[in-house]
């Protein structure tokens, strides 16, 4: 008997996934090279760490956290000569939806570990969903290019199919509405960005942060090997603490360690522990 089919996940019975930093993208690259075009377009230079502040969030509600940061508020003041307001959040999105999507799409490449665990997952009964800030046109190649891996998910929420994306739990009840899974309980969020874990808790399902692949650390898997091992330790480490203190009930590198801490989950709730 194989490991695989000797593991009890039950009652587990659904995982949502994110996808930038969390299925694909390793680094979450294309979210914050898109944005700094979009920005730049308008004669502003943006610090990455700014462009990563709000990762997560629908990419129209990440364009006004944005502009309400002070530091860009401050930029866009002095270059511009005025605040910035709603004409200016719809113009930086327009420009924004015309590079996100092919750099998006350049990103898809599945992270190391992630067709193997949704294998799994399937061959055991699990329903397997995702949600994202990527609007439905932003996801079409990206969808074309994980299919292409023989990544394709039961259900794909984005950005716009609910009234409220991230940190909200709208998109989690889509996913458990449509998919016919309850109590929330038995549902998994796995997400790399604190938006996604909020989505999680606000649900009322596990979450598993993901500390090494994603947002927090922003490098490619080449360059975070590249780093030396104290360096890479470092930020690592400065990631877990993020999502730590978003509240993720579990903290692991990437996907490819998600496995076990389902097993752990399952044997939680069959114990009578919830979120």
């Amino acid at each position: 008997m194989t490991e695989e089919a000797g593991m009890d996940l039950s009652p587990l019975a659904m995982v949502v996934f994110d996808w930038a930093g969390t299925m694909v993208d390793f680094g979450c690259k294309a979210p914050v090279l898109a944005l700094a075009k979009a920005f730049a377009l308008e004669g502003l230079s943006i610090a990455e760490c700014d462009l990563r502040a709000d990762m997560g969030l629908a990419k129209k509600d990440h364009v006004r956290a944005l502009l309400a940061r002070p530091v860009v508020a401050e930029a866009w003041l002095v270059h511009k000569g005025s605040p910035s307001d709603d004409g200016d959040v719809e113009r930086l999105y327009k420009n924004l939806e015309g590079v996100i999507t092919e750099a998006a799409a350049d990103a898809a490449a599945l992270i190391a570990g992630a067709d193997t665990l949704v294998r799994t997952l399937r061959a055991k009964g699990l329903k397997i969903a995702s949600t994202t800030g990527y609007t439905r046109p932003m996801m079409d190649a990206v969808r074309q290019r994980a299919a292409a891996q023989d990544y394709l998910p039961d259900l794909v929420t984005c950005a716009g199919d609910t009234l409220q994306g991230r940190p909200s739990p709208l998109m989690m009840y889509r996913s458990a509405l449509e998919l016919g899974v309850w109590p929330m309980c038995h549902i998994v969020k796995i997400d790399d960005a604190a938006s996604g874990i909020g989505e999680g808790l606000t649900a009322g399902a596990w979450t598993i942060g993901l500390a090494a692949s994603g947002n927090g650390v922003g490098l490619s898997e080449a360059e975070l090997a590249d780093l030396g091992a104290e360096e890479r330790a470092l930020r690592i480490a400065q990631s877990r603490h993020v999502l730590e203190a978003a509240g993720a009930h579990y903290v692991v590198d990437t996907v490819a360690d998600c496995l076990g801490v389902l097993i752990h989950i399952a044997a939680r709730l069959r114990a009578g522990a919830r979120p």
